[in-house]
Parts: C-alpha cells; structure tokens; sequence
C-alpha cells in the first residue's frame, strides 16, 4: 500500500521539476527539458501532458510556456504538502491509538 504513495509522490516531484524547469527556460521544449532535468525524454513528456491536462502549461510553436494557474499551483503548493502530512500523522496517530 505505501508503495502506492511512493509512487504518487516521485511522480509528483518530477512533474513539479519539469513545471520548474519551464517556467525558467519557456518556451522550451522536450529534448531541452530533458537535458537540463536529466529526466528521459518520454517521461518529460508524460509530465508535460499531465501539467497541460490540468492547464498548468501550454504548448506553443517554440516549446512549453506555462500559465497562470501555474504560479497559483507553485505558491500553494507547500501548504498542500504541509495539509497531507497532517493528515498522515493523524493517520499514523489513530493506528498507534488502537
């Protein structure tokens, strides 16, 4: 089961690194983004596809730019973080309770 979240939280580092990487190169494009995060080219483009899923960033004719919800997601993102590890420490507290 925790494997599962491990999981979750990789690909999430990785997509929060290529959000970061366009954010400081955009427009920039796959195999750029790949050589600067070191992140193979098909996972850079699998992060690229979710981040415009969620409309994060956008394709353009140079390369990945993002958009504004991008700045939204990157400021809230600690509190986020900081929301879920509470509740895996109540999580953990109620399994040490029983």
């Amino acid at each position: 089961m925790l494997e599962n979240l491990r999981s979750e939280i990789e690909l999430l580092r990785r997509h929060v690194a290529v959000l970061r990487l366009v954010k400081r190169h955009e427009p920039v494009g796959i195999i750029k983004l790949s050589e600067l995060s070191g992140i193979p080219q098909h996972r850079v483009r699998y992060s690229l596809r979710v981040l415009e899923q969620k409309g994060i960033i956008k394709p353009s004719p140079q390369g990945a730019v993002t958009t504004r919800r991008a700045e939204d997601f990157l400021r809230t993102l600690p509190d986020e973080i900081e929301r879920l590890k509470k509740e895996l420490d109540l999580c953990l507290e109620q399994q040490i309770g029983e």
